[in-house]
């Protein structure tokens, strides 16, 4: 089965008063229909200007300056801005960070899923559209009478399934859920993940998790991918990411995960990440990182796929990778 989205070479750039911040550096990854990735990394390491990258969402003074988002076929940057405007939705959409923010607080939540689905098909009858948007707000566990209501009458977590039923509505290949938990308490975190896993099964779409919360991760999701400097420095199923972690920035942000093995016991990343406007040179990692070599501060390592299915960059594994061809 070919993957549902593939991403090739992904480049973003933000021009800024202080210089040239390259936000994202040749991004790829591939992704299967009825899988779950999950991205993680630190603040600023290129999540969220990944995701509207693929939604074409970035604004000035950002700019994407290459690469191509290819979902179910249709190659995303090369469609006009009103075929992309349809695209969204119907083939790939975005449910936003901070739910709070994200629906409009003066017009109530069936008039903007209805906006929703005009915006797409504008022929639909009215009472056809009407039933398809209580369809979606059911799938979320909400009720019918939240289509009437305002924004403010609802929840945080009410809020956040709402995103998710107007992320639904037109049934897309690839959803990307940006932080969807954030700001929300424990049990309604779980109750929204449980929301968009039963969701992705019933549509059998693909679903991008973008998000800080390890635990979530390791509950949810298939594939984990590790972003640092605005690249992929590790792609591998979560049960290997969480057990035997490869690159070692990876290792450092599982190793900072409380354990039950080193109770009130906190391990940190020394050092900080880089601005993207002064990244040093070869791997951006390399200052912080213990295991680095000389090589490491002169030539970028490329993503390389070792032990058959995970996908590393670091100059551990391509090193031994030419001794093994070498011997």
């Amino acid at each position: 089965m070919p993957p549902v989205l593939q991403v090739r070479d992904l480049q973003v750039t933000y021009y800024t008063d202080s210089g040239r911040a390259r936000a994202l550096d040749g991004v790829s990854l591939d992704l299967n229909p009825g899988e779950k990735l999950g991205l993680v990394g630190e603040s600023g390491s290129g999540k969220s200007t990944m995701a509207l990258a693929m939604m074409r969402m970035i604004k000035p003074p950002g700019r994407i300056e290459g690469g191509k988002v290819v979902v179910g076929g249709t190659d995303l940057t090369a469609l006009s801005e009103e075929a992309m405007r349809k695209a969204r939705l119907s083939k790939i959409a975005y449910i936003p960070q901070g739910a709070m923010n994200s629906l409009n607080p003066v017009i109530r939540i069936g008039a903007q899923m209805m906006d929703a689905i005009r915006a797409h098909n504008p022929e639909e009858p009215r009472a056809e559209a009407e039933e398809r948007c209580m369809r979606a707000l059911e799938s979320v566990d909400l009720k019918r009478s939240v289509f009437k209501m305002y924004a403010h009458e609802l929840s945080g977590g009410m809020k956040q399934r709402v995103c998710i039923a107007i992320g639904i509505l037109l049934r897309p290949q690839v959803i990307i859920a940006d932080e969807p938990t954030s700001a929300l308490d424990v049990v309604t975190q779980r109750q929204v993940m449980e929301t968009i896993d039963r969701i992705q099964h019933e549509l059998g779409c693909a679903i991008i998790l973008i998000g800080h919360d390890m635990g979530l991760m390791a509950q949810f999701v298939d594939k984990v991918a590790v972003m640092y400097a605005g690249r992929l420095v590790e792609v591998s199923r979560v049960r290997d990411m969480f057990t035997d972690p490869k690159h070692p920035y990876a290792q450092a942000l599982i190793r900072s995960l409380p354990s039950l093995e080193n109770k009130g016991v906190f391990q940190g990343i020394p050092g900080l990440a880089p601005s993207l406007l002064r990244l040093p040179s070869g791997c951006a990692y390399h200052p912080r990182c213990q295991h680095a070599m000389e090589i490491c501060s002169r030539a970028v390592p490329p993503l390389e796929t070792i032990n058959g299915s995970r996908q590393v960059a670091c100059h551990l594994y391509v090193e031994k990778d030419l001794y093994a061809e070498k011997a």
